[in-house]
């Protein structure tokens, strides 16, 4: 029996067989799934499954902020898109020996980030689990038809740009496993891993501005989510290694943990900044515009080329690194 090659594999085969429909505006492949409800509106989709053991570690992960993560990665999908988002299903399956307590901490965090973006938490399942727990998520959003971003869309010239320092969350995880999980001097990288914040009012303001061409979050890393962009885009993409924005806590954290700082940029993964692609002549425009609305930093970290591929410059040398990030059955 031949199984499909890896988690894009499988994904790949599910999407041709599934098809498509006339209200459905984007399907399989994207951030979100989008549908058309009523004329001029969009309605988005998306949904997640968090494993333990391969997504968290109740060891260093507690409750409330795994609670808090369960929600802020789905809802970044929705930012991922410019997606206002408004709705959330949580499903729990859950091993015989969680407790009360976990379970209060859990929902409190949870329903704390539903209440930072105003969404609400409609309904769900919950089941017992013989192994591991898993937590999914479903959240549903909306947002005007004329501003919908895609995958898709990405032309060469275009400028690939980031909204924030890269590569924390990994480091933060291998701090974690290195039993240094508690440590104040490590805090910010640490809860970059544990407590991510979804970039809604950044996507918002990207979307409304009409200058961004393709955009998605940044869940596995700047190698593999850029390289998502260029294959339904139809292009390739270079990425400058002195232009990704690396913070000097994080070359700490390399030099303790023995990693190359910018490895854990380009495939480390879960930052959820958003990754997006935008003219080179509108590029000064939007970063005003980003300053004006909600004083934040956007960081240019390569360009889009012709033909296919995503490739690092580094040292006057160029190799490729598509898809180099976190992968399910690789």
């Amino acid at each position: 029996m031949t199984r499909p090659e890896g988690e894009r594999g499988i994904i790949a085969r599910i999407r041709q067989a599934a098809g498509s429909s006339g209200d459905l505006v984007v399907g399989i492949g994207d951030d979100c799934a989008v549908y058309r409800p009523s004329p001029g509106r969009l309605n988005l989709v998306t949904t997640d499954t968090m494993v333990a053991g391969v997504h968290f570690d109740s060891a260093w992960h507690p409750p409330l902020e795994l609670g808090r993560k369960a929600a802020s990665v789905n809802i970044s999908d929705i930012a991922a898109m410019g997606g206002v988002p408004r709705f959330a299903l949580l499903s729990l399956a859950l091993t015989p020996g969680f407790g009360s307590e976990w379970l209060d901490a859990f929902t409190a965090g949870f329903l704390a980030v539903l209440s930072e973006h105003g969404v609400v938490l409609i309904g769900g399942d919950t089941v017992q689990s013989a192994h591991e727990s898993v937590l999914s998520v479903t959240v549903l959003g909306e947002m005007a038809e004329g501003e919908l971003i895609t995958r898709k869309g990405a032309r060469p010239g275009d400028v690939v740009l980031v909204s924030g320092v890269l590569g924390e969350a990994a480091a933060g995880l291998a701090l974690c496993r290195m039993g240094l999980a508690r440590d104040p001097g490590w805090q910010p990288l640490v809860g970059a891993h544990l407590d991510p914040v979804p970039q809604v009012p950044l996507g918002r303001v990207l979307a409304a501005s009409g200058l961004v061409h393709a955009m998605q979050d940044l869940s596995d890393g700047l190698a593999t989510d850029l390289a998502h962009i260029c294959a339904e885009s139809g292009v390739g993409a270079e990425v400058a290694a002195e232009k990704v924005p690396l913070s000097p806590l994080l070359r700490k954290a390399a030099e303790i943990c023995g990693q190359p700082p910018l490895d854990w940029a380009l495939a480390g993964g879960e930052d959820y900044q958003l990754l997006f692609t935008v003219g080179e002549q509108e590029v000064a425009r939007l970063r005003d515009l980003v300053r004006e609305k909600i004083g934040r930093e956007l960081f240019a970290v390569g360009r889009i080329v012709e033909g296919d591929g995503v490739f690092l410059v580094e040292a006057g040398q160029r190799r490729e690194i598509s898809y180099r990030g976190y992968e399910h059955f690789r």
